[in-house]
């Protein structure tokens, strides 16, 4: 089985300036390269789990969604990064428009894409890492049996009732990267 560091995307691996859909806006956070060429050689695949409410809202399309994508892992590639795989969530349970509007399993905090990637990759949850911006995150990881979490400080609330490492960047997680 494999261990994998999943990632959310917004406010991880770019800045968060709110339904990034466009290559111009999307600002890669210092350090995410680096972060994830250490978790590589320390034998983890790197993998995306984002909610992108984005498209069921109609800020943007799944096309334009999935064309950023592409050019985001070209960047991770000229970075001597691999992403193993992107999953993302369109639907949103009250601010969704037609058939995004509902209250599925794959939106974090519920553990859906998570699972998958597991199933999809052979992943070991148990081995693996979460980091993310968002209680949500945290929640989505503790679901899926993640017991590696870390929580990079945010504009977000953090109640503190989730157990994770907290850190203020993610520059601080390399201690948990085991």
């Amino acid at each position: 089985m494999t261990k994998a560091l999943f990632l959310d995307r917004d406010g991880i691996i770019n800045i968060d300036h709110g339904y990034v859909y466009k290559s111009e806006n999307f600002e890669f956070v210092d350090g995410i390269f680096k972060l994830c060429q250490y978790a590589m050689s320390k034998g983890y695949i790197i993998v995306v789990i984002t909610n992108q409410s984005g498209i069921g809202r109609g800020k943007y399309t799944t096309e334009q969604f999935e064309q950023l994508t592409l050019w985001m892992i070209k960047q991770f590639n000229k970075n001597n990064v691999s992403i193993k795989d992107v999953y993302y969530c369109p639907h949103h349970p009250t601010k969704g428009i037609g058939d995004y509007l509902q209250d599925c399993s794959c939106r974090k905090p519920k553990p859906g894409m998570i699972n998958l990637a597991a199933t999809d990759h052979d992943i070991e949850l148990a081995n693996s890492i979460f980091i993310g911006d968002k209680v949500s995150d945290m929640q989505a990881a503790e679901a899926a049996g993640i017991h590696n979490r870390v929580l990079v400080a945010s504009q977000y609330d953090d109640t503190k009732q989730i157990i994770a490492h907290r850190v203020d960047n993610i520059t601080q997680a390399y201690p948990f990267i085991k």
